[in-house]
Protein backbone atom coordinates (compact mmCIF):
# COMPACT_ATOMS: atom_id res chain seq x y z
CA UNK A 1 0.00 0.00 0.00
CA UNK A 2 2.84 2.54 1.01
CA UNK A 3 4.29 2.24 -2.61
CA UNK A 4 0.88 3.84 -4.06
CA UNK A 5 1.86 7.06 -1.67
CA UNK A 6 5.31 7.41 -3.13
CA UNK A 7 5.40 11.47 -4.16
CA UNK A 8 1.27 11.85 -3.07
CA UNK A 9 2.06 14.31 -0.25
CA UNK A 10 4.73 17.06 -0.33
CA UNK A 11 6.14 19.61 1.59
CA UNK A 12 5.17 23.56 1.08
CA UNK A 13 6.24 25.04 4.29
CA UNK A 14 8.51 24.54 7.21
CA UNK A 15 10.35 26.27 10.02
CA UNK A 16 11.34 26.40 13.52
CA UNK A 17 10.20 28.55 16.40
CA UNK A 18 13.06 30.90 18.10
CA UNK A 19 15.70 28.63 19.83
CA UNK A 20 18.44 28.32 22.32
CA UNK A 21 16.70 29.71 25.49
CA UNK A 22 13.29 31.84 25.11
CA UNK A 23 12.61 32.56 28.60
CA UNK A 24 10.07 31.70 31.87
CA UNK A 25 7.05 33.87 30.29
CA UNK A 26 7.06 31.85 27.16
CA UNK A 27 5.14 27.93 26.52
CA UNK A 28 6.01 25.38 24.47
CA UNK A 29 2.33 26.00 22.69
CA UNK A 30 3.98 29.36 21.65
CA UNK A 31 6.22 27.81 19.96
CA UNK A 32 4.55 25.61 18.19
CA UNK A 33 2.28 28.45 17.12
CA UNK A 34 5.37 30.69 16.51
CA UNK A 35 6.77 28.00 14.04
CA UNK A 36 3.28 27.07 12.08
CA UNK A 37 3.00 31.10 11.45
CA UNK A 38 6.19 31.15 9.90
CA UNK A 39 6.21 28.02 7.84
CA UNK A 40 2.34 29.14 6.83
CA UNK A 41 4.14 32.13 5.75
CA UNK A 42 6.84 30.73 3.35
CA UNK A 43 3.46 28.48 1.88
CA UNK A 44 0.97 30.89 1.08
CA UNK A 45 -1.42 29.26 3.23
CA UNK A 46 -3.39 30.49 5.99
CA UNK A 47 -3.93 28.87 9.30
CA UNK A 48 -7.91 28.51 8.21
CA UNK A 49 -6.66 26.21 5.33
CA UNK A 50 -5.19 23.57 7.72
CA UNK A 51 -7.58 21.20 8.92
CA UNK A 52 -5.20 17.43 9.47
CA UNK A 53 -3.51 18.26 12.85
CA UNK A 54 -0.26 16.62 14.04
CA UNK A 55 1.28 16.85 17.06
CA UNK A 56 2.79 15.08 19.89
CA UNK A 57 4.37 16.91 23.21
CA UNK A 58 5.61 15.82 26.78
CA UNK A 59 3.70 18.61 28.01
CA UNK A 60 0.39 18.20 26.66
CA UNK A 61 -1.43 14.71 27.70
CA UNK A 62 -3.93 15.11 24.30
CA UNK A 63 -0.82 16.12 22.18
CA UNK A 64 -3.20 17.44 19.22
CA UNK A 65 -6.40 18.66 20.54
CA UNK A 66 -4.65 21.62 23.54
CA UNK A 67 -2.46 22.89 20.42
CA UNK A 68 -5.73 23.05 18.14
CA UNK A 69 -7.14 25.07 21.14
CA UNK A 70 -5.16 27.21 21.45
CA UNK A 71 -4.18 27.73 17.65
CA UNK A 72 -7.88 28.33 17.35
CA UNK A 73 -7.87 24.87 14.85
CA UNK A 74 -11.24 23.01 14.26
CA UNK A 75 -9.28 20.40 12.30
CA UNK A 76 -11.15 17.49 10.57
CA UNK A 77 -8.57 14.85 11.17
CA UNK A 78 -6.04 14.51 14.41
CA UNK A 79 -3.53 12.57 15.27
CA UNK A 80 -1.06 12.78 18.37
CA UNK A 81 0.48 9.35 18.14
CA UNK A 82 3.47 9.62 20.58
CA UNK A 83 6.94 7.58 19.46
CA UNK A 84 9.29 10.03 21.31
CA UNK A 85 11.68 11.91 19.13
CA UNK A 86 10.46 9.91 15.90
CA UNK A 87 6.96 10.88 16.18
CA UNK A 88 6.93 13.64 13.87
CA UNK A 89 8.77 11.91 10.72
CA UNK A 90 5.93 9.24 11.40
CA UNK A 91 3.34 12.43 11.37
CA UNK A 92 4.96 12.44 7.79
CA UNK A 93 3.41 9.25 6.55
CA UNK A 94 0.23 9.64 8.70
CA UNK A 95 -0.51 12.62 6.94
CA UNK A 96 0.35 11.21 3.18
CA UNK A 97 -2.17 8.21 3.94
CA UNK A 98 -4.86 10.78 5.76
CA UNK A 99 -4.38 13.97 2.25
CA UNK A 100 -4.42 10.53 -0.48
CA UNK A 101 -7.89 9.81 1.41
CA UNK A 102 -9.27 13.06 1.31
CA UNK A 103 -9.71 12.99 5.40
CA UNK A 104 -7.72 16.03 5.44
CA UNK A 105 -6.39 18.96 2.61
CA UNK A 106 -3.48 21.22 4.66
CA UNK A 107 -1.43 18.96 7.30
CA UNK A 108 0.75 20.61 10.08
CA UNK A 109 3.04 18.90 11.94
CA UNK A 110 3.68 20.50 15.45
CA UNK A 111 6.35 20.42 18.06
CA UNK A 112 7.37 23.08 20.85
CA UNK A 113 9.57 22.19 24.18
CA UNK A 114 10.81 24.77 26.61
CA UNK A 115 12.73 22.52 28.68
CA UNK A 116 15.96 25.02 28.98
CA UNK A 117 13.90 27.27 30.42
CA UNK A 118 11.93 25.28 33.13
CA UNK A 119 14.32 23.26 34.02
CA UNK A 120 17.65 22.73 31.64
CA UNK A 121 16.93 19.42 31.95
CA UNK A 122 15.25 16.54 29.10
CA UNK A 123 11.64 16.37 30.04
CA UNK A 124 10.94 12.54 30.22
CA UNK A 125 7.48 10.75 30.83
CA UNK A 126 9.60 7.54 30.98
CA UNK A 127 8.38 4.43 33.16
CA UNK A 128 10.57 2.24 34.45
CA UNK A 129 10.73 -1.49 34.73
CA UNK A 130 10.84 -2.49 38.03
CA UNK A 131 13.89 -4.81 37.06
CA UNK A 132 16.05 -2.04 35.76
CA UNK A 133 15.36 0.51 38.76
CA UNK A 134 17.81 -0.69 40.85
CA UNK A 135 20.53 -0.10 39.11
CA UNK A 136 19.91 3.31 39.39
CA UNK A 137 20.29 4.44 35.77
CA UNK A 138 20.41 7.95 34.29
CA UNK A 139 17.88 8.12 32.00
CA UNK A 140 18.32 8.01 29.10
CA UNK A 141 22.14 8.60 28.69
CA UNK A 142 22.81 5.41 30.82
CA UNK A 143 20.82 3.24 28.08
CA UNK A 144 22.69 4.56 25.35
CA UNK A 145 25.92 4.24 27.21
CA UNK A 146 25.45 0.80 27.10
CA UNK A 147 24.64 0.45 23.55
CA UNK A 148 28.47 2.55 23.02
CA UNK A 149 29.60 0.11 25.25
CA UNK A 150 28.54 -3.09 23.43
CA UNK A 151 29.53 -1.79 20.10
CA UNK A 152 32.80 -0.80 21.35
CA UNK A 153 33.19 -4.16 23.06
CA UNK A 154 31.92 -6.05 19.83
CA UNK A 155 33.40 -3.99 17.18
CA UNK A 156 36.22 -2.47 18.58
CA UNK A 157 34.78 1.50 17.99
CA UNK A 158 36.62 3.63 19.78
CA UNK A 159 36.10 6.79 22.35
CA UNK A 160 37.83 9.06 19.41
CA UNK A 161 35.43 7.78 16.98
CA UNK A 162 32.73 8.01 19.28
CA UNK A 163 34.20 12.01 19.99
CA UNK A 164 34.22 12.53 16.08
CA UNK A 165 30.61 12.27 15.64
CA UNK A 166 30.64 15.62 17.99
CA UNK A 167 33.67 17.42 16.29
CA UNK A 168 31.59 16.70 12.63
CA UNK A 169 28.45 17.74 13.79
CA UNK A 170 30.02 21.12 15.52
CA UNK A 171 31.82 21.98 12.00
CA UNK A 172 28.36 22.13 10.38
CA UNK A 173 27.05 24.10 13.02
CA UNK A 174 29.97 26.59 12.55
CA UNK A 175 27.77 27.14 9.17
CA UNK A 176 24.71 27.36 10.50
CA UNK A 177 23.87 31.05 12.25
CA UNK A 178 20.85 29.40 13.97
CA UNK A 179 22.96 27.06 15.77
CA UNK A 180 23.39 27.04 19.40
CA UNK A 181 26.96 26.06 19.65
CA UNK A 182 29.10 27.54 17.04
CA UNK A 183 32.58 27.78 18.81
CA UNK A 184 35.46 25.39 17.51
CA UNK A 185 35.42 21.77 19.13
CA UNK A 186 38.80 19.15 18.82
CA UNK A 187 38.29 15.50 19.93
CA UNK A 188 40.86 16.49 22.61
CA UNK A 189 37.86 18.76 23.98
CA UNK A 190 35.41 16.22 23.70
CA UNK A 191 37.63 13.36 25.22
CA UNK A 192 38.58 15.64 28.23
CA UNK A 193 34.93 16.41 28.77
CA UNK A 194 33.62 15.68 31.92
CA UNK A 195 32.45 11.89 32.49
CA UNK A 196 28.47 11.64 32.38
CA UNK A 197 28.27 7.96 31.80
CA UNK A 198 31.16 6.17 30.80
CA UNK A 199 32.01 6.30 27.79
CA UNK A 200 30.25 9.44 27.31
CA UNK A 201 31.26 12.76 28.45
CA UNK A 202 29.80 15.87 27.98
CA UNK A 203 30.13 17.12 24.36
CA UNK A 204 28.86 13.45 23.45
CA UNK A 205 25.40 14.16 24.88
CA UNK A 206 22.97 16.43 23.01
CA UNK A 207 21.84 19.67 24.12
CA UNK A 208 18.96 20.58 26.29
CA UNK A 209 17.32 23.50 24.67
CA UNK A 210 14.00 25.33 23.70
CA UNK A 211 12.03 25.80 20.39
CA UNK A 212 9.61 24.45 18.46
CA UNK A 213 9.29 22.75 14.39
CA UNK A 214 6.11 22.94 12.42
CA UNK A 215 5.68 21.37 8.89
CA UNK A 216 3.05 22.37 6.24
CA UNK A 217 1.96 19.59 3.91
CA UNK A 218 -0.88 18.86 1.34
CA UNK A 219 -1.66 17.35 -2.05
CA UNK A 220 0.08 17.90 -5.24
CA UNK A 221 -2.56 19.40 -7.12
CA UNK A 222 -2.67 21.84 -4.30
CA UNK A 223 0.73 22.22 -3.69
CA UNK A 224 0.98 23.65 -7.80
CA UNK A 225 -0.58 26.96 -6.81
CA UNK A 226 1.61 27.73 -3.77
CA UNK A 227 4.05 29.78 -3.28
CA UNK A 228 7.04 27.54 -2.49
CA UNK A 229 8.68 25.11 -4.26
CA UNK A 230 7.03 21.44 -3.03
CA UNK A 231 9.35 18.98 -2.09
CA UNK A 232 7.89 15.52 -2.40
CA UNK A 233 7.44 12.77 0.24
CA UNK A 234 9.06 9.93 -1.46
CA UNK A 235 9.60 6.89 0.90
CA UNK A 236 9.11 6.35 4.81
CA UNK A 237 9.06 3.39 7.06
CA UNK A 238 8.54 2.80 10.57
CA UNK A 239 9.14 0.32 13.54
CA UNK A 240 9.93 -0.49 17.25
CA UNK A 241 10.89 -3.70 18.66
CA UNK A 242 11.50 -2.99 22.18
CA UNK A 243 10.57 0.17 24.85
CA UNK A 244 12.77 -0.26 27.43
CA UNK A 245 16.49 -1.24 26.96
CA UNK A 246 16.49 -4.56 28.77
CA UNK A 247 14.28 -5.66 26.17
CA UNK A 248 16.41 -4.56 23.30
CA UNK A 249 17.29 -7.37 21.04
CA UNK A 250 20.57 -6.76 20.53
CA UNK A 251 22.23 -3.75 21.69
CA UNK A 252 24.43 -3.13 18.52
CA UNK A 253 20.89 -3.02 16.05
CA UNK A 254 18.19 -1.25 16.04
CA UNK A 255 14.76 -1.21 14.03
CA UNK A 256 16.09 1.15 11.94
CA UNK A 257 16.86 -1.48 9.76
CA UNK A 258 13.16 -2.29 9.16
CA UNK A 259 11.85 1.28 8.90
CA UNK A 260 14.94 2.17 6.62
CA UNK A 261 14.06 -0.92 4.32
CA UNK A 262 10.37 0.39 3.92
CA UNK A 263 11.22 3.55 3.38
CA UNK A 264 13.80 2.79 0.79
CA UNK A 265 11.50 0.19 -0.84
CA UNK A 266 8.64 2.76 -1.17
CA UNK A 267 10.69 5.48 -2.74
CA UNK A 268 12.71 2.65 -5.28
CA UNK A 269 15.65 4.15 -4.07
CA UNK A 270 19.28 2.67 -2.23
CA UNK A 271 21.27 4.02 0.42
CA UNK A 272 23.63 5.04 -2.44
CA UNK A 273 20.93 7.72 -4.02
CA UNK A 274 20.54 9.69 -0.98
CA UNK A 275 22.83 12.57 -1.17
CA UNK A 276 22.32 13.95 2.63
CA UNK A 277 21.16 12.32 5.70
CA UNK A 278 19.61 13.55 8.66
CA UNK A 279 19.93 11.99 11.74
CA UNK A 280 18.50 12.10 15.40
CA UNK A 281 21.98 12.16 17.04
CA UNK A 282 20.91 12.09 20.80
CA UNK A 283 24.44 10.63 21.61
CA UNK A 284 27.24 10.19 19.32
CA UNK A 285 26.85 6.35 19.72
CA UNK A 286 23.58 6.89 17.66
CA UNK A 287 24.96 8.32 13.90
CA UNK A 288 27.20 5.64 14.02
CA UNK A 289 24.53 2.66 14.32
CA UNK A 290 22.03 4.82 12.18
CA UNK A 291 24.68 4.70 9.23
CA UNK A 292 24.82 0.96 9.22
CA UNK A 293 21.39 0.06 10.01
CA UNK A 294 20.11 2.59 7.04
CA UNK A 295 22.89 1.02 4.70
CA UNK A 296 25.54 2.95 4.36
CA UNK A 297 28.31 0.74 5.55
CA UNK A 298 28.50 -2.41 7.40
CA UNK A 299 27.31 -3.38 10.90
CA UNK A 300 30.60 -2.43 12.74
CA UNK A 301 31.95 0.26 10.50
CA UNK A 302 30.36 3.04 11.67
CA UNK A 303 33.06 4.26 13.55
CA UNK A 304 35.93 4.09 10.89
CA UNK A 305 33.30 5.54 8.17
CA UNK A 306 33.17 8.54 10.76
CA UNK A 307 36.46 8.99 11.74
CA UNK A 308 37.54 8.94 7.82
CA UNK A 309 35.49 12.17 7.39
CA UNK A 310 32.66 11.00 5.41
CA UNK A 311 30.25 12.96 7.53
CA UNK A 312 31.63 16.32 8.10
CA UNK A 313 31.88 18.99 5.48
CA UNK A 314 33.20 17.93 2.16
CA UNK A 315 32.65 14.76 3.04
CA UNK A 316 30.70 11.76 1.07
CA UNK A 317 28.22 10.81 3.05
CA UNK A 318 27.07 14.86 4.74
CA UNK A 319 24.84 14.03 8.00
CA UNK A 320 23.59 16.32 9.87
CA UNK A 321 24.40 19.32 7.95
CA UNK A 322 22.72 21.65 10.44
CA UNK A 323 24.36 21.18 13.42
CA UNK A 324 22.27 18.01 14.79
CA UNK A 325 21.16 17.87 18.23
CA UNK A 326 24.72 18.19 19.56
CA UNK A 327 24.97 21.45 18.40
CA UNK A 328 22.21 22.74 16.82
CA UNK A 329 19.39 22.32 19.19
CA UNK A 330 17.81 19.70 20.91
CA UNK A 331 14.49 20.28 22.74
CA UNK A 332 13.68 17.07 23.58
CA UNK A 333 12.25 15.50 21.03
CA UNK A 334 14.31 16.25 18.09
CA UNK A 335 12.99 14.77 15.19
CA UNK A 336 10.58 17.51 13.68
CA UNK A 337 14.29 18.97 12.88
CA UNK A 338 15.20 16.43 10.91
CA UNK A 339 12.60 16.82 8.78
CA UNK A 340 13.11 20.77 8.53
CA UNK A 341 16.78 20.42 7.20
CA UNK A 342 15.99 17.34 4.81
CA UNK A 343 13.28 19.74 3.00
CA UNK A 344 15.93 22.58 3.05
CA UNK A 345 18.64 20.89 1.87
CA UNK A 346 16.63 19.43 -0.95
CA UNK A 347 15.17 22.95 -1.80
CA UNK A 348 19.23 24.10 -1.90
CA UNK A 349 18.55 26.90 0.67
CA UNK A 350 21.13 26.10 2.83
CA UNK A 351 23.49 28.79 2.40
CA UNK A 352 27.10 28.69 3.27
CA UNK A 353 25.99 24.52 4.69
CA UNK A 354 24.59 23.80 1.40
CA UNK A 355 25.47 20.75 0.02
CA UNK A 356 25.66 20.75 -3.85
CA UNK A 357 23.93 18.79 -5.89
CA UNK A 358 21.16 17.58 -3.57
CA UNK A 359 18.05 15.59 -5.06
CA UNK A 360 17.05 13.50 -2.06
CA UNK A 361 17.16 14.11 1.51
CA UNK A 362 16.69 11.28 4.08
CA UNK A 363 15.28 11.89 7.77
CA UNK A 364 15.40 9.63 10.49
CA UNK A 365 13.52 9.85 13.94
CA UNK A 366 14.14 7.87 17.28
CA UNK A 367 12.54 7.70 20.44
CA UNK A 368 13.00 6.22 23.56
CA UNK A 369 16.01 4.59 24.21
CA UNK A 370 16.53 3.13 20.62
CA UNK A 371 13.15 2.45 20.95
CA UNK A 372 11.01 3.64 17.85
CA UNK A 373 12.73 4.45 14.12
CA UNK A 374 11.26 6.44 11.83
CA UNK A 375 12.75 6.61 8.09
CA UNK A 376 11.23 9.59 5.28
CA UNK A 377 12.59 10.34 2.28
CA UNK A 378 12.51 13.34 0.28
CA UNK A 379 12.61 14.31 -3.24
CA UNK A 380 12.54 17.65 -5.90
CA UNK A 381 9.56 17.56 -8.51
CA UNK A 382 12.67 16.07 -11.04
CA UNK A 383 12.43 12.96 -8.64
CA UNK A 384 8.84 12.03 -9.32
Amino acid sequence: MTEDLRGKACVVGVAESDLGEVGPHIAAVDLMAQALDRALKESGLAKADVDGLFSSSAYYQMGSVEPAEYLGIHPRYTDSTTLGGSSFVSHLLHAAVALNQGACDVAAVLYGSTQRSDSGRLVSTANWLPYERPYEPRMPVSMYAMAAQRHMHEYGTRQEQLAEVAVQARQWAQMNPKAFTREPLTVEEVMGGRMISEPFRSRDCCLVTDGGGAVILTRPDRAKDLKQKPVYLLGAGEAHWHRHISQMPDLTVTAATESGKSAYEMAGLQPSDIDVFELYDAFTISPIIFLEDLGMCAKGEGGAFISDGNIAPGGSCPVNTNGGGLSYCHPGMYGIFTIIEAVRQVRGECGERQVDDVHIGLAHGSGGVFSTQVTAIFGGPEAI
